[in-house]
């Protein structure tokens, strides 16, 4: 068995497969699937594209017992469900009208014809279950190369759909080669097509953002981003000057990728983005607290070691500084310090509001000694 065929052994996926062929019907591992099997990414998705048609493959699914969804049966997709995993399985189609957001299809006689209407050449690659590609227009060397190329006519494929712009510098930021540059003629097409991304959906915008900024190192993808004037156009005001600085600090605080805190590190307005009341609210706080002057070890005791961490990579990214030293032992001291003092530790003749007082006053006594002064040392001061 080749690797290829190793890393595309599952055996749901595979079982739908024989399902297709045994009637007869062309079908394949398609796009993702097949690209992150031949650059050894993990596969988390399997998607099929077959020459059956969407009722063809409901009837050959349905008898084999396996669980059908229409989820896009209008576009030809069905969802094959086989032990709890689901596999999409389209229709080869090609587009008959865009409008830049969604697009009309026609469902087609062959791969060649399915794999012009993709976007880039390396999501336009196929093989067969024994791990045989199928590359009708040129993808595999350029996934080699770590090229991300659109399909024949740039702006032709970004006019189809405007979130090929972000999804440009998505894939260019997860599988290009940094030492080679972004790819120019589709730089210059999303430049030239800018306009068109104030067409998509708030919540498509802020998806494709944030997948775009947890890449492994998103710096030099968004500086093209804000040399082309698209990074504006989705934050307005971000300047990706802190990018690169935080990415190289985070293994320091062992912070994995997160997009939410690169998104932080840009600035700009992010009103125009679709992001949940967790992610708004946390948002808020990595970006004021990073403005701040607290200690590593208050900043544990105050927000956890997580959130803490976070905020001084920012702070340290933002003023061009190294982390302060002992900082990881400084943030998990804070994080497991318990003020030692509560109410009913209080004198009994204290009633009221005086109680509140007392134990604010001690409180801050306490977070001056950096939380070394313990209940007895701390009542002793009333």
């Amino acid at each position: 068995m080749s690797v290829l065929a190793s890393r595309l052994s599952h055996p749901g996926a595979q079982h739908v497969l024989g399902v297709l062929t045994g009637a007869g019907h062309a079908a394949y591992f398609v796009g993702g699937t097949v690209r992150n099997a031949l650059i050894g990414a993990p596969v988390t998705d399997f998607d099929i594209a077959t020459a059956a048609l969407p009722q063809q493959v409901q009837t050959l699914a349905e008898d084999a017992g396996i669980k059908v969804v229409a989820t896009g049966i209008d576009h030809g997709t069905l969802t094959l469900v086989l032990d709890k995993t689901p596999f999409e399985v389209t229709t080869f189609r090609r587009d008959v009208a865009t409008d830049g957001r969604r697009a009309t299809v026609a469902f087609a006689k062959d791969v060649a014809e399915d794999a012009r209407r993709r976007d880039f050449t390396m999501n336009a690659l196929y093989a067969t279950a024994a791990g045989e590609v199928i590359d009708p227009l040129g993808g595999l060397p350029d996934l080699e190369a770590r090229k991300v190329r659109f399909i024949d006519d740039p702006e032709a494929r970004i006019r189809e759909d405007y979130l090929r712009i972000l999804r440009f510098f998505r894939f260019t930021a997860w599988y290009g080669d940094p030492a080679k540059g972004i790819d120019a003629e589709g730089l210059t097409a999303c430049a030239a097509l800018a306009d068109g991304l104030q067409t998509l959906s708030t919540e498509r915008v802020t998806a494709e953002l944030l997948k775009l900024l947890a890449a492994p190192d998103p710096a030099p993808a968004v500086a093209s981003m804000g040399q082309s004037g698209i990074l504006s156009r989705v934050l307005p005001g971000a300047a990706d000057t802190a990018l690169a600085p935080l990415v190289h600090l985070e293994p320091t605080l062992d912070l994995a990728p997160d997009g939410l805190r690169r998104l932080a590190a840009l600035g700009g307005d992010a009103g125009g983005l679709r992001l949940s009341k967790v992610q708004a609210r946390h948002l808020a706080t990595l970006r004021s607290e990073s403005g701040g002057n607290d200690t590593a070890l208050h900043l544990g005791q105050r927000l956890g070691p997580e959130t803490a961490a976070e905020v001084l990579a920012l702070r340290a990214a933002s003023l061009g500084q190294p982390i302060p030293p002992n900082a990881r032992s400084d943030i998990a001291r804070g994080a497991a310090a318990t003020f030692p003092v509560r109410a009913a530790d209080l004198p009994a003749d204290l009633e009221g509001p005086a109680i509140g007082a007392a134990l604010g006053i001690l409180e801050a006594a306490w977070r001056a000694s950096d939380f070394r002064l313990d209940r007895e040392a701390l009542l002793a001061r009333l």
